[in-house]
């Protein structure tokens, strides 16, 4: 690996070593501007938390799972539920896809390893 310096760095370098460390440098970086996608700045950044966070944001899409379902037995106006469906399924997802991001690959077959050693 090539450790950049002040003397050697140049924007193309550095876009090449940024591309380099995330791993699918030709799916997230334009080759006619030279630009990380903004998918794979968000992955980077989800990337840097930890197993146990990314556990803890995979369990908070269960109460947004059931707030959205269980909010229609409630007696409000059709319209209002709707939004809140909306709302609370769309929080779910994204506490979902986070979540699963943050462990990766390795993390969801720790999981699944875990789940089949307590049983």
């Amino acid at each position: 690996m090539v450790l950049y310096t002040q003397s050697n760095i140049s924007e193309r370098n550095l876009k090449v070593f940024l591309s380099q460390i995330l791993h699918k440098s030709s799916t997230f970086v334009s080759k006619e501007k030279g630009q990380i996608s903004m998918k794979a700045k968000i992955q980077a950044f989800l990337r840097r938390f930890s197993f146990r966070t990314g556990v803890i944001v995979l369990v908070l899409c269960v109460p947004c799972y059931i707030i959205s379902f269980a909010q229609m037995a409630l007696p409000i106006r059709v319209e209002l539920k709707g939004v809140l469906w909306f709302i609370f399924l769309g929080l779910a997802k994204s506490f979902q896809y986070g979540g699963l991001t943050i462990i990766g690959v390795d993390g969801v077959k720790r999981l699944k390893a875990y789940i089949c050693k307590k049983r």
